[in-house]
């Protein structure tokens, strides 16, 4: 039996397919969904095994797509097939372990055992105790990392000879453009394929993470892919933060977001001053000046905390009407709590781990698109909207283990 040239076992490329399979995803230019991938797939994961393993595996082009970004404009996504997200898995299996443990612990985005609400955590305390935070941005980070830099780190970690030779195929592999255009790539990685986050993770863990930690080890930062923030003591060291980074970035061939990247001052109860930013947005909160309550105490004082920021409450109102719950009248109020309930305790679960109460307006939001529903389903509630609140209000109160946000008190208003 001929020895394949690289040592990669078929349950590598089971398993991969196995974590591609539950991450879902989109077809990519072959339009071969994950279900048409299964309906053959001993074949179809043999094939891909025998030319992984040969050397011969050469990566089809990425299919862009435009998706709105929040703050306006589009961002190009590049989607690998079904069978590329595969190969992509089996490499990142072998490569993570090798990187993973030289990350650093203020470095949050694409890790295991690392989360969003981790690096929240985090901040939180710091801003106790730093008057000011420098919020920077990255400008298109996917689309601008350089190879060379990127490969040289790649070297750095991994002899594996089949895991850098596949990630100089991805990294040069064309995108193609809604128009059938193939566009070819000299630099970036695209954002949407399963190596990229890793591959980003690792470039800045160079450019920032470990060069700050050299350079000024007495400043805490916390990083979540191309989103970050440094803390520091006044307006001048976070001016001067500001102007280094620039520089650094443009070194490694990165822009800060001149919109973005912003300073802000921690303004609390104690902290005196009028300054231009008082607040700052990061991971989805909003970090600023409110009114808490000291429990021991029972007094109320002013903090600078977490909160769901206006962004994220505009998307989820988004969300929820482009879902057309009013249209939905085929199903019963259990129906549509079945539905509905896994998007309302994803909410939750992020966003209410800290000051839950400003996810009312969501709360509002979905119990007015229930009275809407109930309106367009009963012929006596048509155009009667106060009497469909009174009824979604009254079956709110007694079978309050419907809704996800009913259960847990946050009932709020039908109207």
């Amino acid at each position: 039996m001929k020895t394949k040239p690289f040592m990669i076992s078929k349950w590598q490329v089971f398993r991969a397919f196995e974590l591609v399979k539950a991450n879902a995803g989109a077809a990519g230019v072959d339009r071969q969904s994950l279900i048409d991938f299964e309906k053959d797939l001993k074949s179809n994961l043999y094939k891909l095994w025998n030319r992984l393993s040969s050397g011969s595996y050469f990566p089809p082009p990425v299919m862009a797509v435009a998706i709105p970004k929040k703050s306006g404009g589009e961002r190009i996504l590049g989607i690998p097939t079904v069978s590329d997200r595969i190969a992509q898995m089996v490499v990142k299996l072998e490569f993570e372990p090798e990187v993973e443990p030289y990350f650093l612990k203020d470095s949050y985005g694409y890790r295991p055992n690392k989360s969003a609400l981790d690096a929240i955590g985090m901040t939180r305390q710091r801003c106790w105790r730093y008057d000011w935070v420098l919020e920077f941005d990255i400008k298109g980070l996917f689309d601008n990392i350089p190879h060379d830099l990127l490969l040289k780190a790649v070297e750095k970690h991994t002899d594996n000879p089949w895991v850098k030779l596949y990630i100089n195929r991805w990294l040069v592999a064309p995108m193609q453009m809604p128009d059938g255009e193939q566009v070819a790539r000299e630099i970036g990685t695209p954002q949407g394929g399963v190596i990229s986050p890793i591959l980003s993770n690792l470039f800045l863990h160079y450019v920032f993470d470990k060069w700050l930690d050299k350079h000024y080890p007495t400043m805490p930062w916390c990083r979540y892919a191309d989103d970050g923030l440094v803390h520091c003591e006044s307006e001048e060291q976070a001016l001067h933060m500001r102007n280094v980074l620039k520089q650094r970035f443009e070194e490694c061939g990165l822009e800060l977001h001149p919109v973005k990247t912003k300073i802000a001052y921690c303004k609390d109860g104690d902290r005196k001053g009028d300054y231009e930013n008082t607040s700052f947005d990061f991971l989805g909160y909003t970090f600023m000046r409110r009114v808490c309550k000291n429990p021991k105490r029972n007094s109320l004082f002013l903090g600078f905390i977490p909160a769901v920021s206006k962004d994220a409450l505009k998307s989820m109102r988004l969300k929820i009407r482009k879902l057309h719950v009013r249209r939905r009248t085929g199903l019963n109020l259990a129906q549509l709590a079945k539905w509905l309930n896994p998007m309302i305790n994803g909410w939750i679960a992020y966003y209410g781990k800290y000051r839950r109460s400003a996810l009312y307006g969501m709360c509002r939001h979905v119990n007015v698109a229930l009275v809407r529903w109930a309106m367009h389903k009963y012929k006596t509630l048509r155009g009667r909207k106060t009497k469909a609140s009174q009824m979604i209000a009254q079956i709110a109160k007694q079978h309050s283990y419907l809704f996800a946000h009913w259960r847990l008190g946050m009932i709020g208003v039908f109207a």
